[in-house]
């Protein structure tokens, strides 16, 4: 892989159970010159399926708007149900510096696809994270409020019209944001309860926008399936917020409510230092090093 800058991407696309929809989607980054589909996860109660890609900058950027026409093609939003919070098809478009190139050109990119991604097929883009036009759209949690149903009424204000595209909702395929951010973390704690109340309170302890961890966005959800709850997370600067921190927190929360945590998952690609740190922080490992890995001398 002799590519001069790398870019990475982790879109999120509203499907997570017809695997047909999905594999279309995914299609669009397979065999594709300076483009590399590094993994794919789907989970039919978020009814969601996260994508893990990394590029050169402009045939990533060619990938994904043929990525954004395909779920239009095949995810009406106006049927789409699940746990985890949506406002489009393409829910959203992160675009995350690897090598060689820096946040600016992520932003770059972000852009490219949204202005072309709007004028090709009519699906209206936020600009959000660091690409964000305004600040009440640098948190994507503030841009998504009101979710699918509620966002043509929510883009009649003048504050929330879209940054490329038409002035409301694409019929079907809703509206997406798109831009710039660093690495982020998707991890999810599950609750040997069904009580998602629980799992609603806990992250509502830890999340920075009821006072908990200043870069973690987190929610309880049901698992339907496993008739179990979980707190899912978005760890948006694991150097200042670990995993480890954030595992201990709910684990000592979910004993106020008579609750024990049996697993976690982490959605997608991780940092490899990311869990370096929790090795280090559980075994109690002094002075250790990412070159004391085995795989980083290949």
């Amino acid at each position: 892989m002799n590519w001069d800058k790398i870019i990475e991407s982790v879109p999120n696309f509203s499907e997570g159970r017809d695997l047909k929809k999905i594999e279309r989607i995914v299609d669009c980054f397979r065999a594709k010159k300076g483009v590399k589909l590094l993994d794919y996860s789907t989970d039919p109660d978020h009814n969601r399926c996260v994508v893990t890609v990394i590029g050169e900058p402009q045939n990533l950027g060619d990938a994904m708007v043929e990525a954004v026409g395909a779920a239009i093609s095949v995810i009406d939003m106006t049927r789409h149900e699940g746990q985890h919070p949506r406002m489009g098809c393409v829910d959203v478009i992160p675009f995350i510096p690897v090598r060689n190139c820096g946040i600016e050109e992520a932003d770059r990119l972000a852009r490219r696809v949204a202005r072309e991604a709007a004028e090709r097929f009519g699906q209206p883009f936020f600009l959000y994270e660091k690409s964000a036009s305004a600040p009440n759209r640098v948190n994507l949690a503030d841009i998504r409020e009101g979710q699918f149903e509620g966002m043509a009424e929510k883009m009649k204000d003048p504050r929330w019209k879209p940054d490329f595209g038409p002035d409301t909702i694409h019929p079907t395929g809703g509206v997406t944001a798109i831009g710039a951010r660093m690495p982020l973390i998707c991890f999810n704690i599950n609750l040997d309860t069904p009580n998602v109340e629980i799992a609603r309170r806990i992250g509502r302890r830890v999340r920075n926008k009821n006072g908990g961890f200043r870069f973690v966005k987190a929610m309880g959800v049901p698992l339907e399936e496993r008739n179990i709850a979980q707190v899912t997370m978005n760890l948006t600067d694991y150097t200042q917020t670990s995993i480890y921190t954030v595992f201990e927190t709910v684990r000592m929360e979910a004993r106020r409510y008579g609750v024990r945590v049996i697993g976690s998952e982490v959605v997608g690609i991780v940092p490899t230092q990311a869990l370096v740190d929790c090795a280090e922080y559980y075994l109690q490992i002094e002075d250790f090093s990412s070159e004391q890995l085995l795989e980083m001398h290949f």
